[in-house]
């Protein structure tokens, strides 16, 4: 009985290390290519056309400030000869804070249209991982990593690439919210 058990346990280590390996190796790395979601998420264009639309009329405000300002100043070099040097000096004044507050303006705008476009892209960031990890969870896949582009994933196999699969549900998934 001694003699059988020795091979029998050597055996089943065997299979059992060999099982473990064959396990491992057949547990699927894959990935979603981060960009690529974000370009193709149907949602990314709405956000974007409506930032855009609303980018446009905050710069067409500063046009038009800039625009009246210009006519006021070639109305100035126009009559600057017929004024005196007390009207000479105060039309520059009022000319020269007019014109402060102009690029404080367009620097407040520029600052916040930054931070509203970081606001709308990360907020379709958050609808991308939140979908993906409930995708993860309803596919049984133990990890799914994002491609950015910038090293995080270098190589992948193209069976190992998810973002066409998800991107059809998240897009799907989006259409139905509508």
């Amino acid at each position: 009985m001694n003699k059988l058990a020795l091979p029998i346990a050597i055996l089943a280590l065997i299979v059992s290390v060999g099982s473990f390996f064959f396990l491992q190796s057949s547990s699927e790395l894959v990935y979603v290519d981060v960009n690529r979601l974000l370009e193709g998420y149907k949602r990314t264009e709405i956000v974007k056309a409506e930032f855009e639309k609303k980018a446009k009329t905050m710069q067409a405000n500063v046009d038009s400030l800039i625009s009246n300002w210009q006519t006021e100043l070639k109305v100035y070099e126009k009559e600057r000869s017929s004024m005196s040097k007390k009207e000479l000096e105060l039309k520059q004044e009022l000319l020269g804070n007019k014109q402060q507050k102009i690029n404080n303006y367009q620097q407040a705008v520029q600052k916040q249209l930054v931070e509203e476009d970081k606001k709308v892209t990360q907020t379709v960031i958050n609808d991308i991982n939140d979908f993906v990890k409930e995708y993860g969870k309803k596919k049984g896949y133990k990890v799914i990593f994002g491609a950015t582009g910038n090293g995080t994933i270098m190589y992948g196999e193209e069976s190992s690439d998810l973002t066409e699969a998800v991107l059809k549900e998240l897009n799907a998934e989006f259409e139905g919210e509508k």
